[in-house]
């Protein structure tokens, strides 16, 4: 990983990736070092309540994944392009870092383990793998018909689909959002990235068993947390993962659901506080 170029924490904030690439972030708090790694469809704006309740306990960095918010962006896409970006985060904060992701972060935040990164420990909310045959996962055409919907410039469409197909939000949901001007214009503002979060899952949403091998770099300590309300599908990818990983257990929060991290911060913000305390 190239060396990254800083400029001083606060909102506005940024580090230079490897590739060049501008990060925005906002840092808050002190003590140990917390990257927080959004989701699909989601910046830092959805994570700030769940950064300030964190604040008192870490230093928190809060950014805005590549395409999205203020963040910069490249014309070629990988993941391993955003798994510098995390690099150049945790480089900022002095090299070592824990990571909170949710959703398709969560998997993001797994790869940046994977990769060697100086993590010092993973708490994951619902990685969306699908292990089990039978488990509801996304299309199997799905890059196919995102990229499709964005090259005819109906980035809208992109979003409905994700969310109806992938996410499983009733479409009357999607309605009422497009009756919101100011989210759904930051929603399909931020559909070109799609993509990206498809790539970052690759072919772990098929029905079959984690491939151990993809993630034998993960060696820091791992917690994944699961809604006691959400599908099926994320209690085995939860049970699956801590299964090939050396370090790593898994905790079912009751009433909570997929969209904890920005619906319900005051009640996982505990559980992420006590497992990455020293």
């Amino acid at each position: 990983m190239s060396a990254a170029r800083e400029q001083p924490a606060g909102t506005g904030a940024r580090v230079v990736s490897a590739d060049g690439t501008e990060i925005a972030f906002e840092q808050s708090g002190s003590g140990p070092a917390l990257v927080l790694v959004a989701s699909a469809l989601a910046d830092r704006t959805d994570t700030t309540k769940l950064a300030a309740l964190l604040a008192p306990h870490f230093t928190v960095i809060n950014y805005d994944r590549r395409g999205r918010g203020a963040s910069g962006d490249a014309a070629a896409y990988a993941p391993d392009r955003e798994v510098e970006d995390i690099a150049a985060l945790i480089e900022h904060v002095g090299g070592s870092a824990s990571l909170f992701g949710s959703s398709s972060g969560a998997v993001l935040a797994l790869r940046a383990a994977a990769a060697g990164l100086n993590v010092d420990r993973l708490a994951l909310y619902e990685p969306p793998f699908v292990v089990a045959e039978g488990d509801d996962g996304p299309p199997g055409d799905l890059a196919r018909q995102v990229d499709a919907l964005l090259a005819e410039g109906r980035p809208g469409d992109a979003v409905k689909y994700f969310m109806t197909r992938v996410q499983g939000m009733p479409g009357i949901a999607v309605f009422f959002m497009k009756l919101m001007p100011k989210v759904w214009a930051n929603l399909t503002g931020m559909a070109r990235t799609l993509p990206y979060d498809i790539a970052v899952m690759g072919d772990t949403q098929q029905g079959r068993p984690l491939d151990a091998e993809e993630w034998k770099g993960v060696a820091a300590r791992t917690r994944v947390l699961i809604g006691g309300k959400s599908p099926a599908a994320f209690h085995h990818a939860a049970h699956a993962l801590t299964e090939i990983l050396p370090q790593a257990d898994h905790h079912t929060l009751p009433a909570l659901n997929h969209g904890a991290p920005v619906m319900a911060p005051k009640k996982l913000a505990p559980q992420i506080i006590t497992f990455l305390k020293p």
